[in-house]
């Protein structure tokens, strides 16, 4: 991780899952691959999303990207990976109650 010099954003990060993504934006995180990191907020806000969805081709899709392209290939930046995805599926099950929006 020495060689980090971007620490990519909620919008940067989902990009790909876009029906139609910017190839531009693609094009930069696949020449910068091994400069790139995100913060585990980030993960936590898009894991939220999916963990708000009902199950769905939608919801499989960005879950497997979170595995398959997130945590196999980029440093999380603290706080924990298992704590983000707590605190989404605690916020997604508060949400449905209807005790937070």
């Amino acid at each position: 991780m020495s060689s980090l010099r971007f620490l990519l954003d909620t919008n940067i990060l989902s990009e790909p899952l876009k029906p139609q993504p910017s190839q531009a934006v693609i094009q930069k995180i696949t020449e910068n691959q091994q400069s790139i990191a995100t913060a585990s907020v980030v993960y936590h806000e898009i894991y939220y999303g999916m963990a708000s969805l009902p199950d769905s081709r939608k919801r499989r899709a960005i879950a497997a990207y979170l595995q398959d392209e997130v945590l196999a290939k980029l440093p999380i930046l603290s706080y924990t990976t298992e704590a983000a995805q707590w605190h989404a599926i605690a916020r997604a099950k508060l949400r449905q109650v209807g005790l937070i929006d």
